[in-house]
């Protein structure tokens, strides 16, 4: 429906809003998406920017949006750090962070640099298997002996 970033610019927000109504907020992310384009097409040539600060700087784009551009779109190592990795990050204890922008730097600072567009997907997927948000499913989940959850609920390591 929509082939380059001036049709979306150019695209009723009401329209893009039932496109992306699967993902939830379609009224609030349709006019984002739109509005978006506008700024990419106005102010970046319609070419999406590849620095973490100017991505953020787009209409609803957070730091965890920015990397997974980065990181998906672009081929550029970047940490996404969503629920899911901020949570089983901290339960399993490879960090000790309050906020996903803490846990995003604390991350990289364990990962080597060819590994960091990983730990999303690999996480996530921990989060929708095992280490379910309120039920981790301790029995059937593969990296037990390094859990600091493991350890405090099942006494062992």
């Amino acid at each position: 429906m929509y082939d380059s970033v001036d049709a979306i610019a150019d695209a009723d927000p009401d329209v893009v809003a039932e496109l992306v109504r699967p993902a939830g907020f379609p009224k609030q992310k349709g006019a984002a998406i739109v509005r978006c384009c506008q700024v990419l097409r106005d102010e970046y040539g319609g070419v999406v920017p590849e620095s973490t600060e100017e991505l953020v700087s787009l209409p609803m784009v957070g730091r965890k949006t920015a990397a997974c551009v980065r990181s998906y779109a672009m081929g550029i190592p970047s940490v996404c750090v969503d629920t899911h990795v901020h949570r089983i990050s901290n339960l399993m204890g490879l960090v000790h962070t309050k906020t996903p922008e803490e846990t995003e730097f604390a991350l990289m600072d364990i990962t080597p640099e060819d590994r960091w567009s990983d730990i999303n997907r690999y996480l996530v997927r921990h989060g929708q298997v095992a280490c379910l948000p309120n039920h981790p499913h301790c029995e059937r989940c593969s990296v037990t002996a390094y859990c600091d959850h493991y350890a405090e609920t099942h006494g062992d390591r």
